[in-house]
């Protein structure tokens, strides 16, 4: 087997429908081209499994049930533990993949046998556009200038791990890295670096080690490789779909500075580390005060002044941030008058 693709789901049977109705159009447009899907479901109250039989026929797809939900983190690792091929592709049960992905992952293959990374580029899709057509959704439907790209690169290369750990290949550090495809051996003989007491808790954002389980385990796995870095995007990412979308800020001025700590431990340079981190903290004032007013639901419990606050007063943006808040703001307001 060649590609697993990894797939854990919870309570979302329309949009795994749409998923792997994706997958399927990928397959009908190439030739031999092995892989399998891996789906765990975390103890859904929705049908699964009758989404799941629409496809067994026509696609190897594993499928596990959790008899408890084991959390984010957990289920996450329990699709890649399912997993049998060279590599692994984690996606989201939201993610759609292009009608040429297989295509082009099939030539990436056959030319890079001594890579074990590789950085997928992917779209950006308001989830509200697919609601205009029948469901399953088909690719075919796509509008492809009306999305956007996560990485502003226009051609392919072959670099390291670290080049991709820029905001010019992605731009916030961390959603890049979830689509990446990655060695799964070494993958599953890294997650030893994740706090087990923290990923055995059920909530996504309640520590660095459930928000940010697969960068993490990335970093350690592949700190060291060889990378592909492809431009094309051969995925969509819709954003809106998620329940999570109210924590947004959060992830941005806490979890993604804590991701860029932890890729100073695995080998990002120290310069790269202050520059990257100064970016992230660009909306770090505007944001923190949201989520204070914004309260539980936009994660105000898991805030903690030395590790989230006082650690990041050294850097200038910081302190900027409201000023590159306003220069935003003052242009829309006075088109407005």
């Amino acid at each position: 087997m060649l590609l697993s693709i990894c797939i854990p789901t919870y309570n979302r049977v329309k949009q795994l429908d749409n998923c792997l109705n994706s997958i399927l159009i990928a397959s009908k447009n190439v030739n031999d081209f092995k892989f399998e899907i891996c789906i765990s479901d975390n103890d859904s109250k929705q049908n699964t499994e009758q989404v799941i039989k629409k496809y067994n026929n026509k696609m190897k797809i594993k499928f596990n049930k959790n008899v408890n939900n084991l959390g984010f983190a957990m289920n996450g690792i329990k699709t890649v533990s399912m997993a049998t091929g060279k590599y692994s592709w984690m996606i989201g049960d939201d993610d759609l993949l292009l009608p040429q992905t297989f295509l082009k992952l099939q030539k990436i293959f056959e030319k890079n046998h001594d890579k074990d990374y590789f950085f997928i580029n992917s779209y950006h899709l308001d989830s509200s556009y697919l609601g205009s057509f029948p469901s399953p959704f088909d690719t075919k439907n796509l509008n492809y200038k009306n999305m956007k790209t996560i990485s502003k690169m226009k051609v392919d290369k072959i670099g390291y791990f670290w080049d991709v750990i820029n905001p010019k290949v992605s731009w916030d550090f961390l959603i890049g890295i979830y689509l990446s495809i990655f060695d799964t051996k070494k993958w599953l003989n890294s997650i030893y670096i994740l706090n087990q007491n923290n990923i055995k808790d059920k909530g996504v954002w309640s520590t660095f080690d459930n928000t940010c389980l697969h960068p993490a385990v990335i970093a350690n796995a592949f700190k060291n490789s060889k990378a592909y870095i492809c431009a094309d995007p051969l995925s969509i990412n819709l954003i809106g779909e998620r329940e999570w979308k109210t924590m947004y800020e959060f992830v941005e001025i806490i979890r993604i500075p804590e991701l860029l700590d932890f890729y100073r431990t695995q080998g990002l340079s120290f310069w790269k580390y202050i520059y990257y981190k100064n970016f992230a903290l660009r909306n770090f004032s505007n944001y923190l005060f949201k989520i204070i007013i914004g309260g539980e639901k936009m994660g105000i419990k898991y805030l903690n002044f030395k590790n989230h606050i006082f650690k990041n007063l050294f850097f200038p943006n910081v302190y900027l941030s409201p000023i590159y808040f306003l220069i935003r703001k003052i242009p829309k307001f006075l088109k407005i008058k």
